[in-house]
């Protein structure tokens, strides 16, 4: 047996259910693969495991970082190897479950060696590129990374402004940190799977579940995080569910018209997690999901 499983699924296929069978049967630990449910103030609107869960096979990388936070998936990348390493240290297996693609890419493939930003240069720049607009910082962009900019479309605001902010901070241009990967998982030391569910199937379980996510306190978990006034385009603020809800909080939107966006956002979302599977991981073993979720006899027979 591999010493990593890997399972990638889109929202809702049961990864979560599935990882906590195979820890069951070969007494492995769960190390987290999904960039929303990272945030600690987001446990209902992510479906984080529950405490009981929590209580039966151990668990990492859930709920340890604070939403004001632009966790990155570099940062995670090093904390989920760490973990990796630490369950190994202990002879376990570990099971690394999410939904999250460029996750389990940067775990498999190493990720480039670009270097943390300072949150004030960022938040500079987000501040120009509001004030002057996109062209403005292109053109800059292409005076100290010419590289980055031809490769950047000139509307592409977010990019160009991440680029420029690598630069500022390290005073070298992102196309000369994309040279050199992180490391990764060694090829023999892990298997992955796919989960496959009925689409059809899915997108109902979605809409259930997000109904349910309402009345366990997803409300409630949106007002808390609305009141402490964090900017709107942290990661932790657009998680599915969390835009539409704050509207119902400061009073624009009723929460019947919250729920059906919400529900509507998160299956665009899977369709995304589909054709992420598709083309990207087109060489992992392929696990069907059935009404009573992905059968576990047959995971097994693939790691």
């Amino acid at each position: 047996m591999s010493r990593a499983i890997l399972i990638m699924g889109p929202t809702a296929s049961g990864k979560s259910a599935l990882a906590m069978a195979l820890c069951a049967r070969i007494g492995a630990e769960v190390i987290n693969a999904d960039s929303m449910q990272v945030y600690r103030d987001l446990h209902v609107l992510t479906a984080r495991p529950s405490a009981a869960d929590e209580a039966e096979v151990r668990h990492h990388l859930y709920g340890h970082v604070d939403a004001a936070e632009r966790f990155s998936v570099g940062k995670w990348e090093l904390q989920a190897l760490a973990a990796i390493q630490d369950c190994w240290a202990r002879g376990k297996v570990a099971v690394v479950a999410g939904g999250t693609g460029l996750y389990f890419r940067a775990l498999t493939h190493g990720l480039s060696a670009i270097p943390e930003t300072p949150e004030a240069i960022s938040a500079a720049l987000r501040g120009e590129l509001a004030q002057l607009g996109a062209a403005a910082l292109h053109a800059r962009l292409a005076q100290v990374d010419p590289v980055s900019a031809a490769r950047l479309a000139p509307h592409d605001g977010v990019r160009i402004a991440r680029a420029l902010a690598v630069f500022e901070a390290s005073g070298q241009p992102l196309s000369d940190w994309q040279g050199g990967a992180c490391a990764s998982l060694a090829a023999g030391a892990w298997r992955g799977m796919t989960l496959w569910p009925d689409r059809a199937r899915l997108y109902r379980r979605i809409d259930a579940r997000f109904e349910a996510m309402v009345k366990g306190g997803a409300l409630e978990e949106a007002r808390a995080l609305a009141a402490r006034g964090l900017d709107p385009s942290l990661p932790a603020m657009r998680a599915h569910g969390m835009p539409w809800l704050a509207q119902v909080v400061s009073g624009p939107m009723d929460l019947e018209t919250a729920i059906s966006l919400s529900a509507r956002d998160t299956r665009h979302y899977a369709k995304r997690q589909f054709t992420w599977m598709r083309g990207q991981m087109a060489d992992w073993p392929q696990l069907p999901v059935g009404e009573g979720g992905a059968d576990v006899e047959a995971a097994l027979a693939l790691v």
